[in-house]
């Protein structure tokens, strides 16, 4: 039995500030949208001794950076023109340093290069010394695009 495939019908972009307000562990570590354009995203959350992992030291743990992170690289892949949806495929994150205690961290993420299915993307974490990354990330996030973008 043939099946009649079935049109493309576009969706209408998700907003970012939505999709993190959606996500229940963003929504819990406080992460704010700071900054959205085409492709690229700013997400901050403030130091918080819940999510301290070295009570000793006062650091944040590595697994609420990765979360900002990864929400960040998200925001930035659904803030690219046409995008519709987007989930983690790989994120690959390099630890440089402890951030400091009591410090806002802030991630940037960029979507640098986007096929018809994947998007790439490049981030940094930072506390307030935004010249020395507590974190970098690559990454590689499902794309759902309302229109066909060329291999």
């Amino acid at each position: 039995m043939n099946a009649t495939p079935k049109p493309e019908v576009p969706m209408p972009p998700l907003d970012p500030q939505s999709f993190i307000n959606a996500l229940p562990f963003a929504r819990a570590l406080g992460m704010q949208l700071e900054a959205l354009d085409a492709g690229e995203a700013r997400i901050s959350m403030d130091w918080d001794a819940r999510f301290v992992g070295d009570p000793a030291t006062g650091v944040i743990h590595g697994g609420a950076v990765s979360a900002l992170m990864d929400t960040c690289g998200g925001a930035a892949v659904l803030s690219y023109p046409g995008a519709t949806n987007t989930a983690t495929i790989d994120l690959r994150i390099d630890y440089m340093r402890a951030a400091t205690p009591g410090q806002r961290i802030t991630a940037r993420a960029v979507c640098y290069h986007v096929t018809r299915n994947v998007a790439f993307v490049r981030a940094t974490a930072h506390d307030d010394d935004a010249q020395n990354p507590v974190a970098t990330a690559t990454g590689a996030f499902t794309f759902d695009h309302a229109q066909k973008v060329p291999e």
